[in-house]
């Protein structure tokens, strides 16, 4: 599943998590403050990290099935039900705001994924339990010749 960031001449419009779901970009809040690492001088004064927060559990952009499997699978991240990423790495905050709502993206998306079809048991064929059996015949024949050397 891929994921984007709808932009506007002007910034950022919302952020694609899938075909059925956009998150406008009112209901995302950003936070900025001081980061650790590459900025030298000015890593003490620009608040280029940034903090993107997403209320999930109320969200009105989310259609109700597809928010209650995110729910579900992001509980163990979210704090009463809002789920938050940050980024740092950048020197830029443009580009840690971009950062930040990639990997939004790409964890919404995951969590909004639907399971995989269960699988259905199949007996073995005739032919890979002959295999599997002529294997272990084989493996054991190796094996007993490894015995002891008789004079």
């Amino acid at each position: 599943m891929s994921w984007s960031v709808v932009k506007a001449p002007h910034g950022f419009i919302g952020l694609v998590v899938s075909s059925r779901v956009v998150v406008p970009e009112a209901e995302l809040e950003e936070r900025f403050s001081r980061s650790s690492g590459p900025g030298g001088q000015g890593v003490n004064t620009a608040d280029s990290r940034v903090e993107l927060t997403f209320d999930l559990a109320a969200s009105s952009s989310i259609p109700e099935p597809i928010r209650g499997r995110m729910l579900q699978r992001l509980h163990g991240r979210l704090i009463d039900g809002r789920i938050t990423v940050s980024a740092s790495e950048h020197r830029t905050q443009l580009a840690n705001r971009r950062a930040a709502r990639e990997r939004l993206a790409e964890v919404l998306s995951e969590a909004a994924t639907p399971p995989p079809a269960q699988r259905r048991a199949t007996r073995p064929t005739r032919g890979s339990q002959e295999r599997r059996l002529q294997a272990k015949r084989s493996r054991s024949e190796l094996k007993r010749g490894r015995g002891r050397i008789t004079e």
